[in-house]
């Protein structure tokens, strides 16, 4: 895929920076975690935010706010009482948001940030199970985009994976990076 208006790949570099910015701030406020470097854990969420919750178009009225409606909460409760499955969890989540968001600013491994950026908001959906709001869910959502900045190839508008996807396998970078760094015959490079 090429996206051919310049200014539509503005737009594909800008919003692959900005998600890659949100990453990056995630991951370094939870290493960082009001000054105690390594304290956060997600033991907690999962332990009591884990239950769910319901909204229009599933139910009317007043949901009860201590039933669970996540059919994966026993999962995640097992999971927090876990030591070993929590250092895991603490250290992919951090580690993987900071490394996520770079990899997105600088554009470099584009579609593999992309799709381990989808496939972790699809555990964090899953953890939370949050339908306050109806369908619209900011874990879905993120997944979704992340998604499409992978499919798009978004590392190649004014990104690494475009300057150094040449030195690369096309195999590699054809499921890792960008895609092919050129522009078709007859489009003027960026």
């Amino acid at each position: 895929m090429y996206i051919y208006s310049p200014i539509s790949r503005y737009g594909a570099a800008l919003l692959r920076i900005v998600v890659g910015v949100i990453f990056v701030w995630a991951g370094v406020g939870k290493f960082f975690n009001e000054g105690a470097p390594g304290a956060w854990t997600a033991q907690g969420f999962l332990k009591f935010a884990t239950n769910g919750t319901l909204g229009w178009p599933f139910v009317t009225g007043t949901p009860d706010p201590n039933a669970v409606y996540n059919p994966t909460h026993d999962f995640w409760v097992s999971l927090a009482n876990n030591a070993t499955a929590m250092t895991v969890v603490n250290t992919l989540v951090v580690s993987g948001e900071i490394l996520i968001g770079v990899a997105l600013v600088l554009g470099i491994v584009t579609r593999f940030a992309g799709t381990m950026g989808a496939l972790m908001m699809a555990f964090f959906f899953l953890a939370g199970w949050s339908f306050s709001n109806g369908i619209v869910e900011e874990h879905a959502t993120y997944a979704v985009v992340l998604l499409a900045l992978a499919g798009m190839g978004a590392g190649n508008y004014y990104g690494l994976d475009r300057m150094f996807g040449s030195r690369f396998p096309i195999w590699f970078r054809t499921w890792f990076m960008s895609g092919n760094p050129n522009p078709p015959a007859g489009v003027p490079a960026q």
